[in-house]
């Protein structure tokens, strides 16, 4: 029988899907991209490892005449030095998405003051999984304010969110009384700041893009132990070949990507819970 956490989460999720479909069914614009990137310097709490990693991506994004969609779906594989429940590397999946209701869209007429050029309202859902003997299944569920900044091209948006989540840990350690192999996190906030620009630096068409958050602390993890605030930023810098090559503005972009973690998922004073890993990057947009 499914658990509270997994239903509530389901039902979170089906509701953000029928948005979806309402929005993909009347889109005003819309972006698929196929990605890829590389890098050998990540780290997994517990691990004092560096661990190599290719990471394949889907993202969609489209607008519609109430707001827009985000969807993003990462599939991650690890090498030996994060294994899976045997000896090869771990192969995770990490499904995120987001809708944004627009007040300009909604009342006719954007909430603008200062730099912010409208507010909205945004809901979303996390999913993981990974094989390891660690076995998490994450359920994350967020809602909260967005500003939308006023920029020449591209977006700048800054939410903060309230958010609950589930999680497991498959760990024999975890099962012993005391212990929690299934755990409800306390609620925590999420500051997120997303951007996309668009620049030309001389000749060279570029883009400046990626993701901040700061996560709370969410009270105790498996084992007893207090969580700290987490911080996870991830950006890169991308040229566009594409349109070099004559092929078509936002086509295929290569570029160089930057992952800084601190406190990974709440742990801290271990090894590997911090992270800077440089990435080699490539997006094919449909």
């Amino acid at each position: 029988m499914l658990d509270r956490p997994f239903r509530q989460a389901a039902a979170g999720m089906a509701l953000l899907a029928t948005l979806a479909t309402g929005a993909a069914q009347a889109a005003d614009w819309s972006d698929t991209a196929i990605g890829y990137r590389y890098g050998t310097q990540f780290h997994e709490p517990g691990n004092p490892d560096r661990v190599a990693k290719h990471v394949l991506q889907v993202t969609h994004a489209s607008g519609y005449s109430l707001g827009q969609n985000f969807l993003n779906l990462d599939l991650l594989q690890s090498d030996s030095a994060d294994p899976a429940s045997g000896s090869s590397g771990a192969t995770e999946a990490y499904l995120v998405y987001r809708h944004q209701l627009h007040a300009g869209k909604l009342l006719a007429s954007p909430i603008a003051f200062g730099p912010v050029r409208d507010m909205a309202l945004t809901a979303g859902i996390d999913l993981n999984t990974k094989n390891t003997a660690f076995a998490p299944r994450k359920r994350q569920l967020l809602v909260g304010p967005t500003l939308k900044f006023d920029v020449p091209r591209g977006f700048v948006d800054l939410s903060l969110f309230y958010s609950r989540e589930w999680n497991h840990c498959g760990l024999d350690a975890c099962g012993p009384p005391g212990n929690r192999n299934s755990l409800a996190f306390d609620p925590y906030y999420q500051l997120n700041l997303a951007w996309g620009l668009p620049f030309e630096a001389g000749a060279l068409p570029m883009k400046f893009q990626g993701f901040f958050n700061l996560n709370g602390e969410k009270g105790d993890d498996y084992f007893g132990a207090a969580t700290e605030a987490e911080q996870l930023m991830r950006s890169s810098l991308m040229l566009d070949v594409g349109r070099l090559a004559g092929g078509g503005e936002n086509t295929l972009w290569v570029g160089a990507g930057y992952e800084y973690w601190r406190n990974k998922f709440g742990n801290h004073g271990k090894p590997g819970v911090d992270t800077d890993a440089l990435m080699v990057q490539l997006e094919w947009h449909l």
